[in-house]
């Protein structure tokens, strides 16, 4: 694909890319992809990235709490996440942050009362969002609209849900980010959701090393595996790859102020 694609969500410093980091990335910026999110869950796997990808500027830093560690939110986490996003311009959205009942790790008080917190950070701090929400779709959206953030900058990270839920976040003038099983034979409703999209509300993602495109079902993820993704993206809508690829990519950019 042509530069200028973006993968918005991946995990590169998991153990799966311990061994092979740089040629995974090389691959990726050789795919096309320009830009990749990476995504820390605390400060120290943010301190880990800052090393890790000093010399890599097409990365950057989505930095939160993820549903299922909420109970290792507390007042100090905030002011934490605070001096982080203060002093480092590569943290550029707060997240993956939400409800996640599909797993009973957190109490959803638990998960709700952090995913609020880091809400208003998000607002002090003037980034933008990035929500996880799983089986917990009316949940999340009935937090966000007591929290006001109708047209506030968000993005549903790996959307899978219904036409209804896509329009009803488009509504909101937020975000929609597609994983690589869209492209899995039995994803037919999310399939006809892509199809329907307004694109200047479309993302990419990976995931990565999760939810890998159907070429490589059942293998490792990576951000050059993106192409993929908007390959069967851009049949559904019966338009380009590479213009699909690059328009993506400018929708991240934009979203993310890069």
């Amino acid at each position: 694909m042509p530069q200028g694609g973006a993968d918005t969500h991946a995990h590169l410093i998991m153990k799966e890319f311990a061994a092979d980091l740089p040629a995974t990335l090389e691959r990726a910026f050789a795919s096309g992809v320009s830009h990749i999110g990476n995504v820390l869950l605390d400060a120290e796997e943010y301190y880990q990235a800052r090393a890790l990808f000093a010399d890599y500027p097409q990365i950057f830093f989505i930095l939160g709490i993820h549903p299922n560690e909420s109970d290792q939110y507390g007042p100090d986490t905030i002011v934490q996440l605070r001096g982080l996003v203060c002093c480092d311009a590569r943290i550029r959205a707060i997240g993956e942050i939400g409800l996640d009942f599909f797993r009973a790790y957190c109490t959803p008080q638990t998960q709700e009362k952090a995913f609020r917190a880091l809400l208003r950070l998000a607002r002090e701090v003037e980034l933008p969002v990035v929500i996880h929400s799983r089986d917990a779709a009316a949940a999340t959206l009935a937090v966000l609209e007591e929290e006001k953030f109708q047209g506030y900058p968000l993005l549903w990270h790996c959307f899978g849900g219904d036409a209804a839920l896509m329009e009803h976040i488009v509504r909101q003038g937020w975000h929609l980010s597609i994983p690589g099983p869209v492209g899995y034979p039995a994803n037919t409703t999310l399939r006809e959701v892509v199809r329907n999209m307004p694109l200047e509300h479309l993302l990419l993602e990976t995931d990565a090393p999760y939810l890998a495109p159907l070429e490589w079902r059942g293998r490792r993820n990576e951000p050059a595996f993106a192409v993929f993704t908007a390959a069967c993206i851009a049949r559904e809508r019966d338009m380009g790859t590479a213009e699909l690829w690059t328009r993506c990519g400018e929708n991240a950019r934009r979203f993310f102020n890069l």
